[in-house]
């Protein structure tokens, strides 16, 4: 929705400041008003979606998309294969972003430091968070700098396994870039699928996925950086990217929208909640204001053992921390802060000089910032425990107290409900019974999402296996499935493989189920008897 306003910011002042100025513009000539109200509406449809729209109105068209987009999944015909290639990409579609949590946390965002300040922790997410999200590796080289070459359409129609005069057809210019409406792509996507050509379908799936839900920029547009991003299939710096500088530019003006993958953003932030019953039911239906302020940093879930082995990226180049390049703009963000969200203790306040703040919009980099960045991300610099020690996810007193001291100097954006309690200062290592009763928490924490993660690829295989049976029983003569020579016996084999995939899952996950309760619960009894 667009409102006749030079501000389009669907304010009431802009809005009748325009009325103003047509009412002014009349006394003249007429004509003056239809000539601007026509420049108006030109430029309000040519402005990106996410630049004029609410927090509230960009979730609802995000929700309204991966309805379009879910459509297609029953396309793909080896969703395990899928996740190999491309990673947690399907999830996403189903993820429900609470538009009040994201409005709220991103109040809390610090632009000093470029991380969330709450009361007395800080949290900041990290690329080694975004990739395990996403299930995409990071690649050892210089993400999407946006200084590539534009594709030609030869190499467009190579990468979707498409007709290059289709490209030529349908490839556009929306507000200054190039792009595919994603009518098209919808179209082209479906009649792949039906035709069950799975190297097309899954190509023009994904580059959909990465243009509209990922990448986002324009309504129904999937431009040419989603394009070269998905070329390359390297996009989590550059989905971390558009996070910070998203955040880092709503906070420079005051509010407005956050133009990144927010899914992503929502399942990053929602992993570090309180794991609670009470805290997920909120009898007391507190606003998430009032919830995020009263807690502290032992109630918020740190650290996953699937990060036991990851080598964290330190520091890129001539900064003492990683720049991070975005399609809007480039900022630094500081994984020293983040030590305790991959399982390492954060002991004091961190020099000044590891926490550099920089940042550039793009468009507005008169010191170069980009190109130092591109040098920056050849030469990645990473630690693992050889140089950042044992593994302990604890949070000293001195560090603690220079995050409270930020808090009260940076004034928190809620009123705080209760006083944070006062940490004691202790030992660097935790007692021996709380490290082992923290081990067994993170163990019955990673079993439940092991029981997840099982459930929700049985029911792909439900899904599947129902979709292959309506091909197989009920229509096995479909004008689609006739394109393939013998797709009757090729849907019969499809079908029994996956029935068997299934069949031996549910095998695997009781006897999991079997060996984790007889392995923990004997020792978490014998650990509470006298």
């Amino acid at each position: 929705m667009f409102v006749i306003g030079f501000d389009l910011d669907l304010s009431v002042d802009s809005f009748e400041l325009s009325l103003a100025v047509l009412d002014f513009l009349s006394l003249f000539d007429p004509r003056l008003v239809l000539v601007v109200l026509f420049l108006m509406f030109k430029f309000a449809f040519q402005v990106p979606l996410v630049a004029n729209s609410s927090l509230r109105t960009c979730i609802a068209l995000l929700d309204s998309i991966c309805i379009e987009l879910r459509n297609l999944t029953s396309y793909v015909l080896d969703p395990l294969g899928f996740k190999a290639r491309y990673g947690k990409l399907l999830p996403l579609l189903t993820t429900q972003v609470d538009e009040g949590l994201m409005s709220t946390l991103a109040q809390f965002y610090d632009p000093l430091y470029h991380c969330f300040s709450f009361p007395d922790f800080q949290l900041l997410p990290t690329l080694e968070e975004y990739s395990h999200l996403i299930g995409i590796p990071i690649l050892d080289q210089v993400p999407f700098s946006g200084l590539e070459s534009i594709p030609t359409a030869r190499e467009i129609a190579n990468l979707l396994h498409i007709d290059e005069d289709l490209i030529r057809a349908n490839l556009t210019t929306k507000g200054g870039i190039q792009g595919f409406p994603s009518e098209f792509l919808i179209a082209q996507a479906t009649f792949y699928g039906k035709a069950m050509s799975e190297d097309a379908f899954e190509a023009l799936f994904v580059l959909l996925i990465y243009g509209l839900v990922l990448f986002p920029n324009f309504d129904k547009f999937v431009d040419m950086n989603a394009i070269r991003i998905f070329s390359v299939l390297n996009p989590v710096p550059t989905l971390l990217g558009d996070a910070y500088v998203s955040l880092h530019l709503r906070n420079a003006k005051g509010g407005g929208v956050i133009v990144c993958c927010l899914p992503l953003l929502y399942k990053w932030f929602i992993s570090h909640l309180p794991q609670t019953v009470a805290f997920k039911e909120n009898k007391g239906c507190l606003r998430w204001s009032q919830r995020l302020m009263s807690l502290t940093n032992d109630d918020i879930t740190w650290y996953d053992r699937v990060y036991d082995t990851v080598q964290i990226i330190d520091y890129c180049g001539e900064f003492p921390n990683v720049p991070l390049l975005g399609t809007c703009g480039g900022i630094s963000y500081n994984p020293i802060l983040a030590r305790r969200q991959l399982g390492f203790p954060l002991k004091d306040k961190p020099h000044n000089i590891l926490l550099e703040g920089v940042f550039f919009q793009e468009g507005k980099d008169p010191q170069g910032l980009k190109a130092r960045f591109v040098r920056a991300w050849r030469s990645i610099h990473k630690k693992s425990r050889n140089e950042l020690g044992p593994k302990n996810c604890i949070a000293l007193e001195p560090y603690t107290s220079w995050v409270r001291q930020r808090a009260a100097v940076y004034l928190m954006p809620y009123d705080h409900p209760r006083p944070t309690p006062l940490d004691v200062a202790g030992p660097s290592t935790l007692p021996t019974q709380r490290v082992e009763e923290l081990r067994e928490e993170d163990l019955s924490r990673a079993w439940i999402r092991e029981r997840e993660e099982l459930l929700q690829q049985l029911k792909e295989k439900d899904a599947m296996i129902e979709f292959l049976e309506h091909r197989v029983i009920d229509d096995p003569n479909d004008t689609w499935t006739s394109l393939l020579p013998q797709s009757s016996k090729f849907w019969k084999r499809r079908y029994d493989r996956l029935a068997k995939e299934k069949a031996d899952m549910e095998a695997a996950y009781e006897r999991e189920i079997k060996k984790l309760c007889t392995s923990r619960f004997p020792a978490s009894r014998a650990s509470r008897d006298p």
